[in-house]
């Protein structure tokens, strides 16, 4: 579990009303998965095990928790948005809306790549 500094910064200088946020979901894939590498890659957060399954990403209004190969994810706690073939995401607008367990068993299903 090795926090990099590019991450910090990238959480640092995002607007001050998901600073709280990309915290909160960060400590939370470190909980979930605490053998997860962290990388900084397109301009945000990408974390891994044997590949990449998640990425941070601050939009205006929400931050983005996005998943890797989303199908891996059985009967998850949120619907997940997006159109793309191997990514999609929720929207959080605040950590308060969220289950925290019902994240973070999402976040260990997408973690797994056997």
């Amino acid at each position: 579990m090795t926090r990099i500094a590019e991450v910090d910064n990238y959480i640092a200088t995002s607007p001050a009303e998901h600073q709280d946020t990309l915290r909160s979901l960060r400590d939370l894939i470190f909980e979930a998965v605490p053998d997860t590498k962290e990388s900084f890659k397109w301009k945000q957060p990408v974390y891994a095990t044997e590949k990449d399954y998640l990425y941070l990403k601050a939009n205006k209004g929400h931050v983005n928790l996005g998943f890797f190969s989303f199908e891996k994810i059985e009967d998850p706690a949120y619907p997940l948005e997006g159109t793309g073939k191997r990514m999609r995401h929720i929207k959080i607008k605040s950590m308060a809306d969220f289950d925290r367990d019902g994240l973070k068993d999402m976040i260990l299903q997408a973690s797994k790549f056997s």
